[in-house]
């Protein structure tokens, strides 16, 4: 007997979108031009979140972060979802466990690349450079406006290493809001905080019918900015 659980696979090479067609951006939105990234790139940037964020997607300051890891034979690319929690014109920054697998990697690897998708937009920007830590300040200043609940999960979560169960997981946050049930002001972890994504490279892609999409890459070198147009 089938499982019924089993659905079939969708045909995935006949899935497409003629972007213009049916995008929560009006059709007539302009092309993208070099002139829009003559103050910068974080302008721009900042700017396609704020929009993204007015109609209405989910977690628009979402970005999949890349990062290389070297722990195997030959170096490896590891990418994974998290949140842009500052953007300024020296980069993106975003917040873990210093001893998550990323940040191991970030450690003996400190390139990385993040990139913002907005399918409904027909928006991508691809943010790549080298990343260092911030200030204990900053992480202090982040940390302070995170929910309770958030501050008590950094705390009992031994990020990216095996647990046995859910129930074990659990079990590890319930001792956590234990020990910090007298406390007001839970401090930050000192295993946790933040990056800054400080970039060489910033693409900003729009995307355009017949495949024929904007791009526009900003490369910055020092004091220096150059602005390209690249071929879809």
């Amino acid at each position: 007997m089938d499982d019924p659980r089993v659905r079939p696979v969708a045909d995935l090479a006949t899935m497409r979108v003629d972007y213009g067609d049916s995008l929560t951006v009006p059709a007539a939105d302009a092309d993208l031009d070099p002139a829009w990234v003559a103050d910068g790139w974080e302008p721009l940037l900042r700017h396609w979140i704020d929009e993204a964020r007015a109609l209405g997607v989910a977690e628009p300051n979402a970005m999949v972060l890349a990062t290389v890891s070297l722990a195997g034979p030959v170096p490896r690319p590891v990418a994974r979802t998290v949140l842009c929690k500052g953007l300024a014109p020296e980069g993106v920054i975003f917040y873990t466990n210093y001893d998550s697998a990323k940040g191991a990697q970030l450690a003996a690897d400190p390139y990385a690349a993040a990139s913002f998708v907005w399918p409904a937009l027909a928006r991508q920007v691809h943010v790549r450079g080298v990343t260092e830590r911030v200030p204990a300040g900053t992480t202090a200043a982040y940390w302070a406006e995170r929910p309770r609940d958030s501050r008590l999960g950094a705390w009992a979560s031994h990020q990216s290493r095996p647990v046995a169960s859910r129930a074990d997981l659990d079990r590890a946050l319930a001792e956590v809001t234990a020990r910090f049930a007298e406390v007001d002001d839970i401090p930050v972890p000192p295993f946790w905080g933040g990056y800054l994504l400080r970039p060489d490279e910033v693409e900003f892609w729009q995307g355009r019918r017949g495949r024929l999409h904007n791009r526009i890459v900003v490369r910055i070198d020092g004091q220096n900015t150059t602005v390209e147009r690249l071929q879809p």
